[in-house]
């Protein structure tokens, strides 16, 4: 935020013309990755520069079989790098587990490897679909690829989505004041409320689970749901600010997904681009509704929980999300639209927080733990709990209020308000820059003063 950032900033600024622009962003995102892992950085530029040679393999291919011998070859060897790295200590563990064998291999995982895998592996697809133009310069194809504002925890950006902005881009004040913003904003999710509730979660959910009460129990996981929520749409938003300072128009990734009313609904707002992934890229290239429409849910849920971890309990996860799902469709998805809206919410409330229970555990006896805390079979509570619950009331309740689009609305109505007065631009001006700088000034205080500062999405 000190060094890199500004001066990566300063420099596009300067920069006489695009080309410019983008060689300097390019050189920003390698020294980024590099700097946090410099060995890992030939995968990423070995998938980048398979995937350039595959694009320009079915741009001039004369069949469409040949066609489609680029898209196989592309696809084996980007998804065999994400199998390599992040799947085979996996697989060689349950095998050693289930035959007595020891060829347990210890591969270390390449951070953000899942989004810029993915993100590759779309721009083949999309040019064998014809929906992007092959891009025939393999650095403005690594620049797609590595741009460090999204490279780490996503959002997932297809190539069409800033194809026209790697040729021809402007960054106006209007783009850099909202990208502040929106910078800052996820960065308050991340440094106060993420890592707060997070300490809080880690309390409880993090030691012995056989002397964890009911109540600790529910205040456990409960933070980790709202924690897991404001890391992860935290890191999108700041993406997405940072994108906007550099003129490129990232996708949004969350849209107030605890206030749905259905598990049908909240994956519509839940990691959106990891959602319209899978649809358009799995679920209905394998038929979607049209043919085998419970086994094409079952594939996409399974990989959406191994896409998350090379662990069982993902699985699981991913498995709980298509029971839930299925018998939304066939049973009582429509019987549930009919009650009133406080109970649809709680329904689906309860049933995401019971489903953090599954992704937060990667051995599963703790699973069984918690769920036998939160029945009571601990004990009800412990003393302290209520002076604990007391002294953080007040972060529970902006919690509350931040994940609904309350707080968001009131913002807006106040700014539209404001600008129809007399020098209401400027007062608004003045108003935003005010809440850039105090907002910087409270995360970097929060991030100077804690030591509790997780990085929950590294490992995806």
């Amino acid at each position: 935020m000190f060094i890199f950032l500004p001066v990566t900033l300063v420099l596009q600024h300067f920069a006489k013309n695009i080309q410019q622009k983008n060689i300097i962003i390019l050189i920003a995102s390698l020294v980024f990755y590099a700097w946090g892992e410099p060995k890992w950085i030939f995968v990423m530029l070995l998938v980048a520069f398979i995937d350039w040679l595959a694009g320009l393999y079915i741009h001039s291919a004369r069949t469409k079989r040949q066609a489609k011998i680029g898209v196989a070859a592309a696809s084996v060897t980007t998804l065999g790098a994400l199998v390599v790295f992040k799947y085979l200590n996996f697989f060689t563990g349950n095998i050693d587990a289930l035959f007595h064998s020891s060829i347990q291999t210890n591969i270390a995982l390449p951070i953000g490897i899942s989004f810029y895998t993915f993100q590759a592996l779309t721009y083949v697809i999309d040019v064998y679909r014809g929906n992007v133009k092959c891009q025939k310069s393999y650095l403005k194809l690594l620049l797609y690829v590595s741009m460090f504002p999204q490279l780490i925890a996503g959002p997932i950006v297809r190539y069409s989505d800033i194809e026209k902005e790697i040729n021809v881009r402007r960054v106006t004040y209007k783009n850099i004041s909202d990208g502040i913003t929106r910078f800052v904003t996820g960065l308050f999710k991340k440094a106060f409320f993420a890592n707060m509730l997070g300490s809080v979660a880690a309390l409880y959910l993090d030691g012995d689970l056989k002397s964890v009460t009911f109540v600790q129990g529910w205040i456990g996981i409960i933070s980790y749901f709202f924690q897991i929520y404001f890391d992860f749409s935290g890191y999108s938003d700041m993406a997405i600010g940072l994108g906007k300072m550099m003129g490129f128009s990232f996708p949004e990734n969350f849209n107030y997904p605890y206030v749905s009313k259905s598990i049908t609904e909240f994956w519509r707002r839940w990691h959106i681009t990891l959602s319209s992934f899978f649809r358009d890229y799995v679920y209905i290239p394998l038929g979607g509704n049209r043919k085998h429409h419970i086994l094409n849910l079952f594939i996409v849920w399974v990989l959406t929980g191994f896409w998350h971890g090379a662990s069982w309990n993902f699985m699981l996860w991913g498995f709980y999300y298509f029971v839930l799902l299925v018998l939304e469709k066939k049973y009582y998805g429509e019987k549930l639209k009919k009650l009133p809206a406080f109970v649809q919410r709680f329904y689906t409330i309860f049933a995401v927080i019971i489903g953090w229970i599954f992704f937060y555990f990667e051995d599963m006896s703790n699973v069984g733990r918690l769920f036998k805390a939160l029945i009571g079979v601990n004990g009800f509570s412990a003393a302290g709990d209520g002076t604990y619950i007391l002294n953080r009331i007040f972060l529970f309740a902006a919690a509350v209020i931040a994940v609904t689009p309350l707080a968001s609305k009131a913002v807006k109505r106040l700014l539209h308000f404001l600008g129809r007065l007399n020098h209401g631009k400027e007062i608004v001006q003045i108003i935003t820059i005010v809440f850039q700088v105090v907002t910087l000034f409270i995360c970097v205080s929060c991030l100077v003063g804690s030591t509790y500062n997780p990085f929950l999405y590294f490992r995806f």
